[in-house]
């Protein structure tokens, strides 16, 4: 990443480790909170939130209505995708699915086909701006704060994240509601950093790239190198200006911080991702990268609470035509996962590394005219690691067709009496699992989805 583009995703995101603060976040009372010192020092919990831009179609981990969907559809699903087939759980076996049932069977993940708005159902929404506005802020309500500006302030203020925590929240996205402010004071220490997925490094005034070296020995004769040059002595003049010139306060104290996140950011860009033989990331793909990256930012450095990324490298969701790409896509979304679940345990973090997967809203199960889906409400949310807090059991949730007898209006609806819950239930399974005990203050009564802590 360029410094110049650096400092534009600084400015549009609020990444204030070197920017002041001039923003507000939602009026929020943390007296209100409980909070639990010990379930939040016993989980060890760190998060890395993949938001499906666009809303993905179910269908890739839910093929259990698949025969009833062939029949009622106005297009032929066989014949446009050439291979739809359910494997024990009923996941579309060419869309990720033989990865799914990997991590189903070694209870690494559970699969939840359950997430349904009746709020949403009730007013016909199925906007995507308001929908993803909603999810990433775990509420409802138009002034409130994102998720994570919320936890951040939590945490702070039971003293879990300070001014000496490093880049307690990151982004590998860019902006999104997930940090989003409204009216009360949010320290610049506690927004994301932005970082982009090859590491390049914003705090470095190096003109080299540490991340290229073929071995340990090039490096440290090319960093001897330039430190005996032209880089060292200007660096040093540069931080010596930097702190004779800036009056005492958040300027100068960022200034500081400078050498230390230059190094840090080094360090975890020479870290070696492990051997994971079979479990390779896949190459060539920008989203693997992200999720390489972000897993080894969370088991370098305990002080990272949340990585966000999107999917970029893969595509967008919103599949109103030509659909068919969505099983490659979901493919290699899976076996991405897949890779990250295994990187996760080769470095001994898989109880306290989470990864929640997640979008907007889901979509119907009509093949349109278009060969595509419409929006619809019910999705699924995918909760991968965290195993020292989380109690996977498979899959969780039942499903049947509604036909409404309008052509293009199949939805697939949570089976009565089965389990269920709004998509603001995964904001408080989230501040759950960092020790807050009424996470349903935050997110209009909407509980944690307690399947997963049972």
């Amino acid at each position: 990443m360029e410094r110049r583009n650096f400092i534009k995703l600084s400015m549009v995101v609020g990444t204030a480790v070197l920017l002041p603060n001039f923003t507000y976040a939602k009026d929020l009372n943390v007296n209100e909170i409980i909070f639990s010192s010990a379930i939040n020092s016993s989980n060890k919990a760190q998060t890395i939130i993949i938001f499906m831009y666009g809303g993905a179609s179910q269908l890739a981990g839910n093929l259990s209505n698949i025969n009833a969907i062939k029949t009622a559809s106005q297009s032929n699903y066989d014949n446009y995708f050439r291979g739809i087939t359910p494997t024990t759980h009923n996941c579309w076996q060419e869309a990720g699915g033989t990865h799914m049932e990997e991590l189903l069977e070694n209870a690494d993940m559970t699969l939840f086909r359950c997430c349904f708005s009746q709020v949403r159902e009730a007013s016909n929404n199925k906007a995507h701006g308001e929908c993803t506005v909603q999810n990433q802020k775990g509420s409802f309500n138009e002034d409130s704060a994102g998720i994570l500006a919320n936890l951040a302030q939590i945490l702070e203020s039971n003293n879990i994240i300070s001014e000496n925590s490093i880049m307690p929240f990151v982004t590998l996205e860019g902006e999104s509601k997930f940090y989003i402010d409204g009216r009360l004071p949010l320290a610049g220490y506690l927004k994301p950093v932005g970082i982009n997925e090859e590491l390049e490094n914003p705090y470095s005034r190096d003109e080299r790239d540490w991340r290229y070296y073929t071995s340990q020995e090039e490096e440290i004769k090319d960093y001897n190198d330039e430190i005996n040059g032209f880089d060292a002595p200007l660096n040093k003049k540069l931080d010596t200006l930097a702190q004779a010139t800036n009056s005492n306060g958040k300027i100068k104290d960022a200034f500081a911080k400078r050498v230390k996140l230059d190094t840090f950011i080094k360090e975890i860009a020479k870290t070696p991702t492990p051997d994971l033989n079979t479990n390779a990331y896949p190459q060539d793909n920008r989203f693997a990268d992200k999720l390489e990256t972000a897993v080894k930012i969370l088991s370098h450095n305990p002080d990272t609470k949340v990585v966000t990324i999107g999917t970029g490298g893969l595509g967008g969701w919103d599949d109103h035509n030509e659909a068919r790409d969505y099983v490659e896509r979901t493919e290699n979304l899976f076996k991405t996962l897949k890779s990250a679940i295994a990187h996760i345990k080769a470095v001994g973090k898989v109880d306290t590394i989470n990864i929640m997967v997640f979008g907007e809203f889901g979509r119907n199960v009509n093949l349109n005219s278009a060969l595509g889906w419409d929006h619809g409400n019910l999705q699924n949310f995918y909760v991968l690691g965290g195993k020292g807090y989380f109690n996977h059991k498979g899959v969780v949730g039942e499903t049947v067709l509604e036909n409404t007898g309008q052509i293009n209006r199949l939805y697939l609806k949570p089976k009565s009496g089965t389990y269920q819950f709004e998509p603001l239930s995964i904001a408080a399974t989230l501040y759950k699992i960092y020790g807050i005990e009424n996470p349903e203050i935050l997110t209009n009564g909407n509980k944690e989805i307690d399947s997963l802590f049972t």
